[in-house]
């Protein structure tokens, strides 16, 4: 039995749960989002909650669709209603960035400044050296910091390029250089 997906759902206030289909929508204040449901996967959507089923209990791919879609839902239901957010921080000597209409525009070290299209439904803010991306699905903000963050990832010796705000690098030294000749 899968223990996440046997959780029921609950659905907030100024939610809306809808199953059409194999398609499920949740609309919220954050906005709409959809999510193509497995044909495995049974969706009972009431007033107050949503739950999620499977045919076959002892099918150990389908305990696995249960979870995961159990999970799906629940971020959709979050997504909707408080929105994700993820940061990034900016290190190094020169590094600028800065938000022109819908392009997260950046200096860093390269011979060209780097513009990255922000996606439609993401909102990015820019305070000094910290990116703040945020929006209602869980899955984009995810994938638009990780685009972010692989154009600049921190190196190891100095720390500079992109990194999560709660994201430590591990320093390491650098080459030693002996004296040579000195003090016999």
């Amino acid at each position: 039995m899968s223990r996440i997906g046997k959780k029921p759902i609950i659905i907030p206030l100024g939610v809306k749960v809808e199953k059409k289909d194999l398609t499920l929508t949740v609309t919220g204040p954050k906005g709409t989002l959809n999510l193509d449901l497995h044909p495995k996967v049974k969706i009972d959507v009431t007033d107050k909650e949503v739950n999620v089923d499977i045919s076959n209990k002892e099918n150990k791919r389908q305990k696995a669709l249960w979870g995961l879609f159990r999970a799906l839902i629940a971020n959709q239901v979050d997504g909707v209603t408080k929105g994700f957010e993820k940061k990034l921080e900016v290190i190094g000597v020169g590094f600028k960035v800065a938000t022109s209409g819908t392009k997260l525009v950046m200096s860093l070290g390269f011979s060209h400044p780097v513009e990255v299209e922000i996606p439609k439904g993401l909102t990015v803010a820019v305070d000094k050296n910290i990116i703040s991306i945020s929006g209602a699905d869980k899955q984009q903000v995810g994938q638009f910091t990780a685009e972010v963050r692989a154009l600049k990832k921190p190196e190891p010796y100095k720390g500079k390029g992109i990194k999560y705000v709660d994201e430590v690098v591990r320093r390491k030294a650098g080459k030693v250089v002996k004296v040579v000749g000195g003090g016999k």
